[in-house]
């Protein structure tokens, strides 16, 4: 992936602490093929810290992603505010641990590694930090929408019946 400023010089980075912040809105998610979030407006606060081998990353986002309302499709703005926590550790091979003692992720890589983008890890975080219900406050959905959901679907079986049962439809494909 191209260098979006979440790609972080490891030979080059200075002891002590580095700040940034970058804005990332919804082109940041199409370079990823994520169709779900239709619009972004993320603050991305970043502070890295370096001493001797050990870099510890520490990333807020905060802000708003639009995506479609489970109950109406109509889009939705849901907050953000996550924060990822990292140490980046040198190792040769795999190591056991996934998490270090003041709570952070460990993220391991190969000695020859010469910078280390943090794009994913922004992604992940966004992503996982959704609810998994997706709506609009209540009285907030498209009304049009809403007549089709509170009507409900009537669904008549073979004998011409309306039970409300929807798989009376498929009564007839088992033959019984």
């Amino acid at each position: 992936m191209e260098n979006n400023g979440f790609l972080i010089p490891l030979n080059g980075l200075a002891q002590g602490k580095t700040r940034s912040r970058s804005r990332v809105g919804k082109e940041f998610f199409e370079k990823f093929d994520n169709t779900e979030i239709l619009d972004a407006g993320l603050l991305v606060s970043t502070e890295i810290e370096k001493s001797g081998q050990y870099i510890g990353i520490d990333c807020h986002i905060s802000g708003t992603v639009t995506v479609p309302c489970d109950r109406c499709l109509d889009p939705v703005a849901i907050p953000v505010d996550t924060c990822a926590r990292l140490s980046l550790k040198f190792a040769a091979g795999e190591g056991d641990d996934t998490e270090d003692g003041s709570g952070r992720e460990i993220v391991r890589l190969s000695e020859d590694n010469t910078e280390f983008d943090l794009s994913q890890v922004i992604y992940d975080y966004v992503c996982l930090s959704l609810p998994p219900r997706r709506l609009h406050p209540e009285g907030g959905c498209n009304p049009e929408a809403m007549k089709y959901l509170e009507h409900g679907i009537s669904v008549r079986n073979a004998g011409g019946d309306n039970d409300g049962n929807p798989f009376m439809a498929l009564k007839d494909l088992l033959g019984n």
